[in-house]
């Protein structure tokens, strides 16, 4: 996966969903919102929108780990 330059409103809005997902809260909107904005940034800035949602989530979920080659 190519380095993708990801804004720190995905890391907040991706860091919020996963706290409700682990709390067994997270709702409908919150998702959609989350999946809204990878969207809206993966088509301004060009990139696939799977391969921002993964470095997103790989970024707030293993953020001590290494990106998969």
């Amino acid at each position: 996966m190519a380095d993708i330059d990801i804004p720190a409103h995905l890391i907040d809005l991706e860091s919020a969903a996963w706290a409700q997902q682990q709390q067994g809260a997270l709702t409908y909107a919150a998702a959609d919102a989350v999946q809204a904005a990878y969207r809206e940034h993966a088509a301004a800035a060009g990139v696939s929108r799977l391969d921002l949602e993964m470095a997103v989530k790989q970024a707030v979920r293993h953020p001590q780990s290494e990106p998969a080659a």
